[in-house]
């Protein structure tokens, strides 16, 4: 085994093998089988055999606490050096194996506009990143590779992070190759001169060199920028979300500028509310055209155990899309008691309705459109509308969502693990009870590292090669990953490894390497046995309720 002795000389000869040219050992970089271990060696400089052996090494060195303090400032410097020619050797890795797909795909006779589809998701997955992060860090890659060499030599060298590389990539990505050649020259032509350097330093740097060099080409980033503006939602701590929106500067300036008077004229008009509530509560009336936050009615899923529903345990229910919330928290949204607004009033709206996972499920869905006959349910009725006021459609519904609600128990549960169980359908899209099945069970983009939202209802086996559309054989997947799945090479089945009791899916690239990915595991513990009778008729009120 490897180890610091000499250290300091030992982790720079590495560095510099690292920085070799070696455009005919790339390919190797990704002959790594997760059941062979780390314990491979190889005589080849930058093999992946050999970089197993230095992070096996680095795993296990166990001696800092003996070393002096001078000694472990020039390890951390080393490893510094070291993270930088490993992210250039993936650089020049990433653009040879770009290089070699597209031949191959040429050769297959791939159409051109559809040459290199999937390698981004191949090398996400290499990476442990999501689809989108693996096809930014692609065209990073090729950037620095064809277009930056004195970028790709200094980080090579170790002279910057792999953060500062990107900075320069990114602010010359306006520029026609020439003239960011020109830039790169300028800016990093000194790797000495550039170690010295910051990140505002070589931001303003890289800005200055491209605005002589080519002004039209600010103006033209300006106008892409504007056509890429997008609002997102992501979870934030204690049951709140973030909501983002990316404008173009008037009109985000403008939108604050609103909530802003809105604040003022209230605040002097006495209203209790502080500053940045009322701004909150203005922007969620109009956007949504309710005439206060606390009136918005909206749908929203929620799955926890019955224990938690009526016996007060405090084990944490989930919100799809969003994650684990508190106990409480989820009996106050479904008895229709959360404070939207701070104001600690009674909400009185029916927000959401509990999916509970021991005994029933509960859809809040209107969906009236998939019969139990058309999708092989059995003698189950599909999930309908609950809202219709008449006593008589009342009643035909109460029996049809009574076996709806005895199917969804079946569905929820699986007496020995309490995993979810399969549902089939002949149709060849999956209809809107199966897609929210999946979504549920899912969360997010299966694809190992993405984590998107689920934006696609995928066959694990296509639909073509006689793939039936069930649960077991659908999977969620996001635009992108859903996309690369199709690409030429790539396969997908449905496993049940030993000791696995989730829904499990194992892709395989082009290149042979397999990535297996799990649906994350609901709330609540395995059931001992069948529902029993108190069980079935708790679940008949929760249902009714």
């Amino acid at each position: 085994m490897l180890r610091w002795g000499g250290k300091q000389v030992v982790l720079r000869v590495f560095v510099s093998f690292l920085c070799l040219p070696a455009a005919d050992k790339l390919e190797h970089m990704f002959e790594y089988f997760a059941s062979e271990g780390h314990g491979g060696r190889d005589t080849s400089p930058v093999s992946s055999a050999l970089v197993n052996t230095w992070v096996e090494a680095l795993g296990e060195d166990a001696d800092s606490n003996q070393q002096p303090d001078a000694e472990l400032i020039d390890r951390i410097r080393a490893l510094e050096e070291l993270k930088a020619a490993a992210s250039a050797a993936q650089a020049r890795a990433a653009a040879a194996f770009d290089a070699s797909q597209r031949r191959k795909q040429a050769l297959e006779e791939v159409p051109r506009e559809k040459q290199g589809w999937g390698v981004a998701s191949q090398i996400a997955l290499a990476r442990r990143e999501s689809a989108n992060r693996g096809g930014r860090l692609l065209g990073f890659a090729k950037a620095l590779t064809q277009e930056m060499p004195c970028t790709l030599h200094a980080l090579s060298q170790g002279k910057i992070s792999e953060w500062r590389a990107t900075l320069l990539v990114r602010e010359t990505a306006c520029l026609s190759i020439e003239d960011r050649q020109l830039v790169d020259r300028e800016v990093a032509g000194d790797p000495e001169l550039l170690e010295t350097l910051g990140d505002r330093q070589i931001i303003s740097r890289a800005r200055t060199a491209a605005y002589r060099l080519d002004p039209q080409a600010a103006v033209n980033r300006a106008a892409k920028a504007a056509s890429e503006r997008f609002v997102s939602c992501r979870p934030a701590p204690d049951t709140m979300t973030y909501l983002t929106g990316l404008l173009p500067v008037a009109q985000g300036v403008g939108v604050y500028a609103a909530l802003s008077h809105e604040a003022d004229r209230l605040t002097a008009a006495g209203d209790g509310r502080t500053r940045g509530q009322i701004m909150a509560d203005t922007l969620v009336g109009r956007i949504t055209g309710q005439a206060s936050a606390d009136a918005l009615r909206v749908e929203v899923q929620l799955v926890m155990t019955d224990r938690t529903l009526l016996a007060g345990e405090s084990e944490p229910a989930f919100v799809p899309g969003y994650g684990p919330v508190p106990a409480q928290w989820a009996r106050d949204l479904v008895r229709g008691r959360n404070q939207g607004s701070g104001k600690g009033k009674d909400q009185g709206q029916d927000q959401g309705q509990a999916q509970n996972r021991s005994d029933t499920g509960a859809d809040t869905t209107d969906n009236t459109d998939n019969t139990a006959e058309e999708y092989g349910i059995g003698e189950h009725d599909g999930i309908g509308d609950r809202g219709n006021n008449s006593r008589q459609a009342q009643s035909r519904k109460r029996l049809k969502d009574r076996n709806v609600q005895s199917f969804i128990r079946r569905l929820y549960t699986a007496p020995e693990t309490g995993e979810l169980v399969a549902m089939d359908a002949r149709a060849r899209l999956f209809p809107t009870s199966l897609a929210r099945f999946i979504a549920a069970r899912d969360q997010t983009c299966r694809m190992p590292w993405c984590g998107a939202p689920i934006r696609h209802f995928d066959h694990i086996r296509r639909h073509s090669a006689g793939g039936r559309t069930r649960v077991g054989n659908g999977q969620g997947l996001c635009e992108a990953c859903n996309l690369a799945k199709e690409a030429p090479g790539w396969t997908a089945r449905e496993t049940k490894p030993p000791g696995v009791a989730g829904h499990t899916v194992e892709t395989s690239t082009p290149t042979g390497h397999t990535y297996r990915s799990t649906a994350p595991p609901l709330i609540g513990g395995p059931f001992e046995a069948d529902s029993s009778a108190a069980e079935r008729v708790m679940a008949d009120l929760i249902w009714a309720a």
